[in-house]
């Protein structure tokens, strides 16, 4: 049995991933509780066979002190043979105030002496023993529901696949470094095309920085050298059983040198790797 465990803080987008694998043909629970993550290979084999893949919500609504043994309802289900993966969705505390402040929901955690940023915070510490299970982690915060349908989709069901996925995100660090990310380069050291007005409006994408940046030595000499670093660490970590990586790079703004690197990075990696995606947080919002 394939058993998908989905978590992370309110709002994060928790039901439309688990709408997401439904839709792939997995059998799905919502807001099942911790406790009973053991007991659900045998409950789920009761008078039929057990459905080959399963997805379950586990959230913050849980008895106290259950997702404190997380890690051991996981490992039990490991000893059982049971095959799982941990799917850990989150975004920045702002960007979950906004969505809760535009839908009117109330946060469970919230009452008459909890505010909601209060709330929020202490659903990021009492989710912690979960969050530190996971073998993927999505940062949901730019992200449409549309997008995290896809995301899921990608990094799920594409996980049971032998190769790694390899994903290259340019961001901003003005806008905060992705969460979900795994190793982090800052390249804001290298010359910065915004500072030419002829070519400020362009984003990396296009020739003029293209030919800007290409002409540098300094950028190719970090592009040499974050090749060689990805190429020599990334099979120890698919040898591992990393279904799923994450390389961040970020400029200032996120849309001149982080952006010409990763798709760079992307162009290059393609050539070596089975699964490389490209994705540019500040050119997608």
């Amino acid at each position: 049995m394939k058993l998908v465990i989905i978590s992370g803080r309110s709002g994060s987008g928790k039901s439309a991933a688990l709408h997401a694998l439904e839709d792939q043909g997995y059998y799905c629970i919502d807001n099942l509780p911790a406790a009973m993550l053991s007991q659900l290979p045998e409950q789920l084999s009761v008078g039929s066979n057990e459905p080959p893949k399963v997805a379950v919500s586990i959230d913050v609504r849980n008895v106290p002190g259950a997702l404190e043994q997380f890690p051991k309802f996981l490992k039990k289900l490991k000893d059982q043979g049971i095959d799982c993966e941990v799917l850990f969705l989150d975004a920045d505390s702002d960007c979950l105030m906004k969505r809760y402040s535009s839908t009117r929901r109330k946060h469970p955690l919230s009452n008459k002496n909890v505010s909601l940023s209060e709330a929020i915070e202490l659903e990021n510490r009492l989710l912690a023993p979960v969050a530190s299970e996971a073998s993927i982690r999505i940062d949901t915060s730019p992200m449409s529901v549309h997008d995290v349908h896809e995301q899921v989709k990608s990094r799920v069901v594409g996980s049971s696949t032998k190769s790694m996925t390899l994903m290259i995100q340019s961001f901003g660090f003005k806008n905060g470094v992705p969460i979900d990310a795994d190793f982090v380069f800052d390249v804001r050291c290298l010359p910065n095309p915004y500072w030419d007005e002829s070519i400020r409006k362009f984003t990396g994408l296009e020739k003029p920085v293209q030919k800007f940046l290409g002409s540098e030595p300094f950028v190719k000499e970090m592009l040499e050298d974050l090749k060689q670093f990805v190429d020599k660490w990334l099979p120890r970590f698919e040898s591992g059983q990393r279904s799923y990586m994450t390389i961040a790079i970020g400029c200032t703004g996120g849309q001149h040198r982080s952006v010409y690197i990763s798709d760079q990075l992307g162009v290059w990696f393609s050539q070596r790797f089975d699964r490389v995606q490209v994705r540019h947080r500040e050119l997608s919002k």
